[in-house]
């Protein structure tokens, strides 16, 4: 099993990626330049920078920084991973639930660089209707489809496809859009998503969808938020802001996902554990983890202030103070309002009220662990299998079956919702909460007991529950824009008065494709070059980074 199959990347024209369209820089090439992501002067070496946060973004950015030669400190509240959360089930090595990240589309070229480079194997993820799953069942309204192609289902559902397609292409340009992103063509990118982030900045996913002719019928809207494209409904993202949607689909985010063999935990665990065998000042055999005491990250941080000269001390849960002259900050911003006693000057007033008006979605995941993927026998009536992955607007939402290979128990994510549908869970404990996912799908499957297949206690986890998260990740609402462009451009300190550098901001949160690893890694390169350039680094004159061409590709400022 390869991470990237060749027929995503060898198409007749360019791929898709993740490129832009707001900030259109190629990070997979630079990741990948034999020049290296820049160095920083001698004199700097084995400097202190604290990593707030051991997720993807803390992990990579540890990393980048251990290659060049300064010396990361990582504060972790729990444990290595963050949203990256394998959970295994006892004596069942090798068989995890993903509790948050667990599908990752080809178009993440910078991320599969470090999975790639990490020696990690994907394979394809079974998404509705994807070449990858067996079947798929839709169940609205108490009526029940069973298909393996789009053709499969009922006209109304090729009806919607073509509308949607239809409104992307007539009220958002999708094809020069993606015609720019395919060739990085970075002037009619900016041309294209320029005028469509002036325009479409106030208006809502559901109120676009209004917009167009192609969904006048109500009944289509509502049968594509309930079920949509790719990886299902669209309707919990409805409230939020259609820049938001249109990053997705210009960019494939959305589309011919995979999995990480063994679990995505794994990445952000060997950013940590692997050597870094070309880091520049560390002995050869160096990483992350063998830079800290007892091989642990320190605990989480309580206190975050401003010392003099120009430092940030910060206090841990153990009680320990330490002061550092740089710091980046992973965890979701919003822990900086209330988990963490942050210091105001940490960051320029408008910074705060961007992470204040910060809007998280929610999100729930149910999984259980059956004694054999039995959905895989055929009814000896129909000739179907005897289950699919299913979508539908029962309280289960979206059923995905896991197949964990020949002679192994099988794995059932069960439920997989998301804002409202995921609060409709909190006060439920597991399970109650899968009595409620086994009741709904016994309403679909009639004939089938799963519940007499399930061997291990159910695991669950609702992400707006968790105290070091408060939401599995942001979304932006309408005009929500000039927030979002005033977190993602806050590596560049050099316009920021004095007080106010130092101290970095990364995570999906800040970045422009929040729940997307792909935002992680790329907003972590960018606290990195600016450490980097806070340090009196620099980059390689053939590599430039995200801070040296800065000005030639900034996302584009609204008025107030």
């Amino acid at each position: 099993m390869s991470s990237v199959p060749a027929h995503d990347y060898a198409p007749a024209e360019p791929p898709l990626t993740m490129f832009g369209p707001d900030f259109p820089f190629a990070y997979d090439d630079y990741v990948r330049s034999p020049y290296g992501i820049g160095s920083v002067p001698e004199s700097a070496h084995g400097t202190r920078v604290a990593v707030i946060g051991g997720g993807i973004s803390g992990m990579l950015a540890a990393r980048e920084l251990l290659r060049m030669g300064l010396r990361p400190v990582v504060y972790e509240s729990d444990q290595i991973g963050g949203r990256m959360r394998s959970v295994p089930f006892e004596d069942h090595p090798g068989i995890v639930a993903e509790m948050g990240s667990m599908r990752f589309p080809p178009s993440s070229t910078t991320l599969f660089h470090y999975i790639d480079a990490l020696g990690l194997q994907t394979e394809p993820f079974p998404n509705p209707l994807a070449e990858a799953t067996p079947s798929t069942v839709v169940d609205l309204k108490g009526v029940t489809h069973y298909a393996h192609t789009l053709a499969d289902l009922p006209d109304v559902f090729t009806e919607v496809s073509v509308a949607w397609q239809r409104t992307l292409e007539e009220l958002a340009e999708l094809v020069p859009l993606q015609d720019a992103i395919r060739h990085r063509d970075v002037a009619a990118l900016k041309e294209v998503w320029n005028d469509l982030v002036v325009r479409l900045d106030d208006e809502t996913f559901y109120g676009f969808l209004c917009r167009s002719e192609a969904f006048a019928s109500f009944r289509l809207r509502e049968i594509f938020g309930q079920v949509g494209f790719g990886t299902g409904g669209w309707d919990t993202d409805y409230p939020n802001s259609i820049l938001e949607i249109l990053r997705v689909v210009s960019t494939a985010a959305d589309d011919h996902h995979r999995g990480i063999v063994g679990g995505s935990q794994q990445l952000p665990s060997r950013l940590w554990s692997t050597p870094v065998e070309d880091a520049a000042h560390w002995p050869a055999g160096t990483s992350v983890r063998s830079l800290h005491e007892g091989e642990r990250p320190r605990s989480g941080v309580v206190e975050i202030r401003r010392t003099h000269p120009d430092s940030y001390t910060i206090t841990d849960e153990d009680g320990r103070i330490d002061t550092y002259p740089v710091v980046i900050n992973t965890a979701q911003a919003w822990m900086l309002l209330n988990t963490i006693r942050s210091d105001e000057r940490l960051l320029p007033i408008d910074h705060w009220t961007a992470i204040e008006r910060t809007h998280y979605m929610g999100s729930s995941k149910v999984f259980v662990l059956v004694d054999r993927p039995f959905w895989k026998d055929l009814d000896p009536v129909t000739g179907r299998e005897t289950m699919s992955m299913t979508l539908t607007d029962r309280m289960s939402r979206g059923t995905y079956l896991l197949d964990q290979g020949e002679g192994r128990p099988g794995l059932i994510c069960l439920s997989y919702t998301w804002a409202d549908d995921s609060l409709k869970l909190l006060p439920l404990d597991p399970a109650a909460r899968m009595d409620i996912m086994l009741d709904s799908l016994a309403q679909i499957y009639p004939g089938v007991d799963i519940r007499s297949h399930v061997i291990a206690s159910p695991v669950t986890l609702t992400w707006e529950a968790e105290r070091s998260f408060m939401g599995a990740f942001k979304a932006n609402l309408p005009g929500h824009y000039r927030y979002q462009e005033r977190l993602y451009t806050h590596f560049m300190q050099d316009r920021m008065p004095a007080e106010h550098r130092g101290f970095f901001l990364a995570g999906d949160d800040v970045s422009w494709t929040a729940g997307w690893a792909e935002g992680a890694v790329t907003t972590a390169l960018n606290a990195v070059w600016g450490v980097m350039h806070h340090l009196g680094g620099a980059t390689h004159p053939d590599n430039p980074g995200p801070g040296d061409v800065f000005d030639d590709l900034a996302p584009i400022v609204l008025p107030d």
